[in-house]
C-alpha cells in the first residue's frame, strides 16, 4: 500500500477524516515553502497538497493564479518544487505529499524522468488538472512504475460513465470538485456534494476528498461527515498574500487558521464503530 493508502487506512481505523492543505511551491518566497509545510503537518495536516507553479493555471481562481504569479516571480521551477520535498524529508518520512498541477512542465521533463525524480524526492502522488485519463496511458504507467498514485478530478457535472471512468483510472484518492467552476468560489451545496459521494462511491472503494469552496471550520466539519478528506486550498493561500511581505506572520497564523479546522472536523466526525453507515 503506498503512503497515502496507508494514511488514510489510519485515518479511517480511528473515525477522522483527512485533512489535505494547498499551498503553491515558492509562495510567497521559496525559503518559506518547506518550514509552512512543516508547520501545517504540526497543526493538523494529514497529506500536503503542494501546487506546481504554472502560468496559465485554468482551473485555478485570481487567487491562486496569484500565488502562482509570485512565485514564477523568483523563478520556481518543477525542479525545484521537487527539491523542496526532498528537504521536507529530511524531517518528515510519513506525511503524504501530492505534486498538484499542469501537464506542460512534467512533458518538458519527461513523463518517465518526473516519475523517477518525484519518487526519489518522496512525492506520493500527482494530480495533473489538464490530464483526462484517456490521454493519460503513458503518464500512468511512469507512476506506476515508481509506486506514485495517479490522483483525478470529478466535478458535479460528471457523468455515471465518467465517474466509472476515473474509478477504474485513479488511486489514492479520488478529488470531487464540489463547484462549478475555478478554485476559489463560494456557495456550497452541501446536500448536493454529500449526494454526488454517494453515486461516486458507488463505482469505487477509493477515499473521496472534497474541494473547493470550504473556507471555513463550519463548512470543513460539515463535510467532514460524509466525506473522507477535506481540501482547502483558496482560503490558506488568501492569508498568505495578505501577509505576503511579512514570512514569519505567514508561518505563525497560517498554521493556526488550520488547526482550527482541524479540531471542528474532529468534532463533527462519528467513531469507527458507527462510521460504516452514518458517514458513508
Amino acid at each position: 500500500m503506498s503512503r497515502i493508502g496507508d494514511r488514510f487506512a489510519a485515518l479511517r481505523a480511528s473515525g477522522r477524516r483527512a485533512l489535505i492543505p494547498y499551498i503553491a511551491a515558492g509562495d510567497p518566497e521559496s525559503w518559506v515553502t518547506v518550514p509552512l509545510m512543516h508547520a501545517l503537518v504540526e497543526s493538523g495536516a494529514d497529506l500536503l497538497e503542494l501546487g506546481v507553479p504554472f502560468s496559465d493555471p485554468m482551473a485555478d481562481g485570481p487567487v491562486i493564479q496569484r500565488a502562482s504569479e509570485r512565485a514564477l516571480k523568483h523563478g520556481i521551477t518543477l525542479a525545484q518544487v521537487l527539491g523542496m520535498v526532498r528537504e521536507f524529508r529530511t524531517k518528515d518520512s510519513t506525511t503524504p505529499v501530492i505534486l498538484m498541477g499542469y501537464l506542460n512542465p512534467i512533458e518538458v521533463m519527461g513523463y518517465e524522468r518526473f516519475a523517477r525524480e518525484a519518487a526519489a524526492a518522496g512525492v506520493d502522488g500527482a494530480l495533473t488538472v489538464d490530464m483526462p485519463p484517456e490521454e493519460s496511458g503513458e503518464f500512468a504507467r511512469a507512476l506506476r512504475a515508481h509506486g506514485l498514485d495517479g490522483i483525478y478530478l470529478l466535478a458535479p457535472t460528471s457523468t455515471e460513465n465518467r465517474i466509472q471512468r476515473i474509478a477504474d483510472s485513479a488511486s489514492g484518492f479520488i478529488y470531487y470538485v464540489s463547484l462549478r467552476g475555478v478554485t476559489g468560489a463560494s456557495h456550497l451545496d452541501l446536500a448536493e456534494v454529500s449526494a454526488k459521494l454517494r453515486s461516486i462511491r458507488k463505482h469505487t472503494a477509493l477515499p473521496v476528498g472534497v474541494g473547493f469552496g470550504i473556507g471555513t471550520p463550519e463548512t470543513a466539519a460539515a463535510v467532514a461527515e460524509f466525506a473522507d478528506a477535506v481540501i482547502v486550498g483558496s482560503a490558506i493561500v488568501r492569508r498568505i498574500e495578505e501577509s505576503e511581505d511579512q514570512p514569519d506572520k505567514i508561518l505563525a497564523e497560517i498554521p493556526g487558521f488550520l488547526a482550527q479546522l482541524r479540531r471542528a472536523m474532529d468534532r463533527a466526525t462519528v467513531r469507527p464503530e458507527s462510521a460504516s453507515g452514518a458517514s458513508r
